[in-house]
């Protein structure tokens, strides 16, 4: 059996350097590069020990509709609210703290949707 792994969740955005910083400052524990590819764009790219890499990839359009497919947080140190609150002064906005769920809906500087789950 062939095994493939994650190397990177991509994230297209208008500006990788505001994204990259707010995501930077956000989850606090990885290497952050810059790089450019043949046709002269510029990426940001987050890499974490063991883990998959965050890449801004800049694009021209604006997001449009719900994303397909988003990042699940837990804080390590602290409890769910203030993570929270943590995420907001860093640029997040709260979209939605449905009462009988145990995540609340966050969007990123760019509008990208993350949840916030109870620390684990």
């Amino acid at each position: 059996m062939t095994a493939t792994r994650i190397l990177a969740v991509a994230v297209d955005c208008r500006q990788p350097d505001l994204l990259a910083e707010f995501w930077e400052k956000a989850l606090g524990n990885g290497k952050t590069r810059t790089w450019t590819d043949s046709h002269g764009l510029t990426y940001r790219q987050i890499d974490f020990d063991g883990g998959p890499a965050l890449l801004f990839q800049p694009v021209p359009e604006e997001k449009a509709g719900k994303n397909r497919l988003h990042l699940d947080l837990a804080p390590v140190d602290r409890d769910q609210r203030a993570e929270v609150e943590r995420l907001v002064m860093l640029g997040a906005k709260v979209l939605d703290d449905p009462p009988d769920d145990p995540w609340i809906v966050l969007a990123d500087p760019e509008g990208n949707e993350f949840c916030v789950l109870p620390p684990r």
